[in-house]
């Protein structure tokens, strides 16, 4: 008796998305009987993608944060422009990256930042910059504001609000044009989104081809277990804080990545996660457009994560 055999009938039946394989997810996570296997390469991987695995949470701040601080500072020692497209979590990243950057006195006037995301109302108008719950308030005391004299120009700062989201497929085009690299940041969602880019989006697309030029959405209507993840891991579990849409940049965007940086951290304590079965699903799925996260690893970079979110993802009464 489980979540397959019981769903007919139940308040969940045409709760998830109608493209999710659920009985190829069950099997995809029964490897994690054997946590280690996690690391065999698959055949849709791209050729210089690759996955990291680390202790802890502390670990895993500084390593992706060392990741990030690298880009930057390649990109500056070549001369060369860097567009990175940038996530509100995980957040421990960016204390590492900044103090990596401010070690090496790496000036950052040479990046241009595209937050992925952000919190809407349904004609995308979203929260004030000074509200603590807005990811550009996040962003600016995280990232910009600590970096001081050496931190990224004010005009070179883009963050997803309904007038200057429309606005990043030509900004990004032109900065590639003029050799720019453009990194995606990103983590993984509970619903295997990557930024609010959510698997039900593709109930409205005849084709993956078609999905795949999808640059952004304004307003976008978030899964409830987006919600509900954000509520557990960002609003201390208080749901009615949640807003119940966003603005999104789409695959048309973060499929251009020259590089890919991701993170999962999702463990709870006392043994307990969320992030398990969307790291294996999105390594071992392979690409399909009901499963956003799916293709991330068909892109260079690396995914950085816990190794308890490996497994063995079984049944435990804590």
């Amino acid at each position: 008796m489980d979540f397959l055999s019981t769903i007919k009938g139940s308040l969940l039946e045409g709760f998830f998305p109608a493209g999710w394989d659920f009985a190829k997810i069950d099997k995809i996570l029964d490897n994690s009987a054997n946590p280690d296997s996690i690391m065999e390469r698959q055949a849709f991987w791209n050729k210089d993608f690759d996955i990291v695995p680390c202790e802890n949470v502390y670990d895993f701040d500084m390593i992706l944060g060392h990741e990030i601080a690298l880009e930057i500072k390649s990109c500056r020692d070549q001369g060369r422009k860097l567009a990175m497209i940038l996530p509100v979590g995980p957040m421990g990243m960016y204390k590492w990256c900044v103090y990596f950057l401010k070690a090496w006195n790496v000036k950052c006037d040479h990046i241009y930042g595209f937050n992925m995301d952000e919190w809407s109302d349904a004609e995308g108008n979203t929260l004030d910059s000074s509200n603590p719950g807005a990811f550009q308030w996040a962003m600016e005391n995280a990232f910009y504001g600590p970096l001081g004299e050496l931190t990224v120009p004010k005009d070179q700062r883009n963050f997803a609000t309904k007038t200057n989201l429309p606005t990043y497929p030509e900004k990004i085009a032109k900065l590639k044009a003029e050799g720019a690299k453009l990194v995606t940041v990103f983590g993984i969602g509970r619903m295997m989104h990557i930024a609010f880019w959510e698997p039900h989006f593709a109930a409205e697309f005849s084709s993956v081809e078609e999905w795949k030029k999808q640059p952004y959405r304004i307003g976008a209507k978030i899964h409830p277990l987006t919600v509900e993840q954000n509520a557990l891991t960002s609003f201390k579990s208080r749901t009615t804080l949640v807003p119940c849409r966003a603005n999104t940049i789409g695959p048309g965007l973060f499929l251009q990545s020259d590089r890919v940086i991701g993170g999962c951290d999702g463990t709870l304590g006392r043994g307990m996660q969320w992030q398990g079965l969307s790291l294996w699903t999105t390594l071992r799925y392979g690409p399909d457009m009901w499963i956003p996260s799916s293709f991330m690893p068909t892109l260079p970079g690396k995914i950085v994560f816990i190794k308890e979110l490996a497994g063995p993802l079984v049944a435990e009464c804590n």
